[in-house]
């Protein structure tokens, strides 16, 4: 009877959602006003490890869910371990929208954030929004974790989810990760919140075929895995030491992820001793669910018991159920010994330290606990919001139509097509409700333009042109608004082709044939742009990804040269035809026979590159002076660090950034490693380091340093290993490359990192 009234208690929570926010234990007149957890200077695990001491089995086994209901006999109300928020408050179950809390910040999705290459920007980002979160928590609104950011690679432009992400590359995902880390939880030892960085590991496909993310099985080579897929993780818990990790649907060579002990245990606690807090690994919604025997599934265990067994043993620490099939009994598995006492044990602590660290048990009067309402979009979050949106777009073609000139006289302008008045679609996926939508139709109406505008088709197939070409013959200016929204966050999303909608396309074709000028601003994710660049009246092409509230502010800012385009793309813009010469579910990364290879780093044939971006003034780019010769021994042994030495500090590069042009604008300035050293066939060239500068004046310079490590110039070789070897070195400054460095490093060489291989 035991065991059935708990199955039943867990099945009874997670059909019955929690909906409230956060209710903080009472310490000071609570049951647990004695427990060691209270105290406020003990240390974190000590308090956990109490805590834990303090709880039933059946209260732990009932609380192993996302959906936790709490523990009554001490006082702790049910909780909610599902909170989101990619890119401001969003909503899902654990956030409670209304009254005073109807609207949060949302700032630009992550592939549009990421294009401005702001690592500060991000972390003030991250800021902002935790700060908010914590305002929702304290008002019994949300939780305190979060599940964000989503940092896997971009690997297939098809991909539906992929505009979540910062883009293709892993370094930058790596520092964009860190970054939002940095500004989620903050520096302190009491966190705003927790960040969960997701999804761990090799996760970019929902739907390919039969082949769907819950059944497939990524083949990844272990110098795949550590040179790209992986990463970006290291960063998040080994250096920005993420309160939480999440693992993925898919498996890993044969392994689903949240069963596969070696990326839980071997890599993340051991290898990168993501240990020193306890943090805690959650599972992706369903992932268990369908890691055992369910159809659709990888079918890895013959039973739901034995797959909650699998999960636990092998690491996960709570598991997320959503609606798939049939919900999780923990206590059920315990039963039948599918999991130990002390694995229990040790999962209850690592997710109880997490919730010490954000201040759960602290009262009242503990950190971050004043944060309330007025928090909540402020006039500096709304300006943080619009500043990285304008960052973040890319002018990729400009033939001098942009800017345009509404200083004076305002030319009337004819905006067409599906994008131009959504503002709602701006804002991307796992949204919540800002606090306004600026569209481009409504920010050029505030500028006191006069706008003739028309809907446009969104998918393919043909198109009414009528009234779109009626709009354009009467306007001064023709801006086209389109482009693919990806804005699903469930199942189905990936794509199967990459070129433009036949509608969209028919109606630029039809612009562009009334012998006026056209601009095509183009939001959601990146289409093939080639048929556009054949026609002699598109003059001007910009980018804006999902650019957030202010999007249509942002947009209408960069058309009008009020703010200035310095964004830069992170995932390459590859022709129509690679879309049936990669498949999604090949995850190799260089090129062997027909198949080309994936991201700048193997693909040669781009529409447009990895890093590019124009501007509305010209720059030039010199580098200062540079050693020619370093000796890696010499470097090694300068160096401070013990543990890691990839994070060996090599000489930063002194460059001096100078606006030749009539036009004030940032400019980011990217370093790419090139040479013949290490494994081969090596990469064309490898992002190594890069930094945005700020306000660059018209006849003015800037002079600034490019930092990185021996980690970024070093390579993986086929066992995984870090290796920094000798050989000629050659620094590739900006794209196309403007500028270039050359030196070498002598010596032998050296594993900087050596990769755990598995059983």
């Amino acid at each position: 009877m035991a065991h059935f009234s708990v199955g039943c208690l867990l099945v009874a929570a997670l059909l019955a959602p929690v909906r409230g926010g956060v209710t903080y234990p009472d310490c000071a007149n609570g049951p647990l006003k004695s427990n060691l957890v209270c105290n406020t200077s003990a240390a974190p695990d000590a308090r956990a490890t109490a805590l834990v001491a303090a709880m039933s089995n059946n209260d732990k086994l009932a609380n192993l869910v996302n959906n936790s209901p709490g523990f009554q006999g001490l006082g702790m109300a049910a909780y909610q371990w599902w909170n989101e928020a990619l890119h401001g408050v969003a909503h899902n179950r654990g956030n409670t929208w209304g009254g005073q809390f109807n609207a949060a910040t949302q700032f630009p999705q992550a592939i549009t954030s990421g294009a401005a290459f702001d690592d500060d920007l991000i972390e003030q980002i991250g800021t902002a929004i935790s700060t908010e979160a914590r305002a929702w928590a304290n008002n019994g609104r949300s939780h305190l974790d979060f599940w964000t950011p989503n940092i896997n690679p971009f690997r297939d432009p098809r991909w539906g989810r992929g505009h979540e992400t910062p883009g293709e590359d892993a370094f930058r995902n790596r520092k964009f990760g860190e970054a939002y880390v940095r500004g989620m939880q903050g520096t302190e030892t009491t966190h705003r919140v927790i960040a969960t960085c997701k999804h761990y590991a090799a996760y970019d496909l929902e739907v390919s075929g039969s082949t769907t993310r819950f059944n497939f099985d990524a083949k990844v080579s272990l110098q795949d895995l550590a040179e790209y897929y992986l990463p970006p993780f290291e960063g998040c818990a080994r250096d920005a030491k993420a309160g939480s990790i999440m693992c993925s649907y898919n498996a890993v060579n044969g392994v689903p992820a949240c069963a596969n002990s070696y990326l839980m245990e071997t890599i993340l606690r051991k290898h990168w001793n993501w240990t020193d807090d306890n943090q805690y690994i959650v599972t992706d919604c369903d992932a268990v669910y369908y890691l055992g025997n369910a159809n659709g599934g990888h079918r890895y265990k013959s039973s739901y018991a034995q797959a909650i067994g699998a999960a636990f043993e092998a690491g996960s620490d709570n598991i997320c159920w959503a609606s798939g099939g049939t919900a999780p009994d923990p206590a059920s598995a315990f039963s039948q010994k599918q999991f130990s006492q002390a694995t229990l044990d040790k999962m209850m602590v690592r997710q109880y330290q997490g919730l010490i660290r954000a201040g759960y048990f602290d009262g009242p009067n503990g950190k971050y606990r004043n944060l309330g309402v007025s928090n909540i979009n402020t006039a500096s979050s709304k300006d943080l919001a619009l500043r990285a949106a304008q960052e973040g777009i890319v002018l990729l073609k400009n033939d001098g139509v942009l800017p345009i000139d509404v200083s004076g006289s305002k030319p009337s302008m004819a905006m067409i097509g599906f994008w131009a008045n959504k503002a709602d679609k701006m804002l991307g996926g796992y949204s919540g409700d800002p606090p306004f939508n600026h569209d481009p139709v409504t920010a050029a109406k505030q500028l006191g333009i006069t706008v003739n505008y028309v809907d446009g088709p969104l998918a393919q197939g043909s198109a009414d042109t009528s009234q779109a070409v009626s709009a354009a013959q009467k306007s001064d200016v023709i801006i086209y608004f389109g482009g693919i929204d990806n804005t699903v966050e469930k199942e189905s999303t990936d794509r199967t082709s990459i070129s433009w909608p036949g509608g969209q396309l028919s109606m630029i074709q039809k612009l562009a044939g009334l012998g006026k000028p056209v601009i095509v601003v183009k939001l959601g994710t990146h289409v093939d742009d080639t048929p556009l660049l054949s026609l002699p009246n598109i003059k001007a092409i910009l980018w804006a990804g999902y650019p957030g509230q202010d999007g249509g502010t942002a947009v209408m800012n960069i058309i009008t040269g009020a703010a200035a385009p310095a964004g830069r793309l992170t995932a390459t813009m590859y022709p129509t035809a690679y879309a049936n010469q990669a498949p999604m579910t090949n995850m190799n990364l260089r090129p062997s026979g027909s198949y080309p290879g994936r991201t700048y780093r193997w693909y040669k044939d781009a529409v447009f590159p990895f890093g590019h971006g124009l501007h509305y003034t010209n720059f030039t780019v010199t580098p200062g002076s540079f050693p020619a010769t370093f000796s890696i021994q010499d470097l090694l042994a300068s160096c401070s660090q013990t543990t890691y030495l990839d994070l060996c500090p090599f000489k930063p590069l002194p460059i001096t950034v100078s606006n030749t042009g009539a036009r004030a604008s940032d400019y980011v300035a990217l370093g790419f490693v090139a040479g013949s050293f290490g494994p081969s066939p090596a990469p064309i060239k490898t992002l190594a380091a890069y930094k945005r500068v700020s306000n660059v004046r018209a006849g003015e310079s800037q002079e600034v340093s490019l930092a990185w490590t021996l980690g970024n110039l070093a390579r993986v070789d086929a066992g995984g290993n870090r290796v920094l070897y000798p050989g000629t070195y050659e620094v590739l400054l900006d794209q196309p490359t403007a500028a270039n460095v050359t030196f070498t490093l002598t010596g032998t060489e050296a594993t900087l990192d050596k990769w755990p291989q598995p059983s």
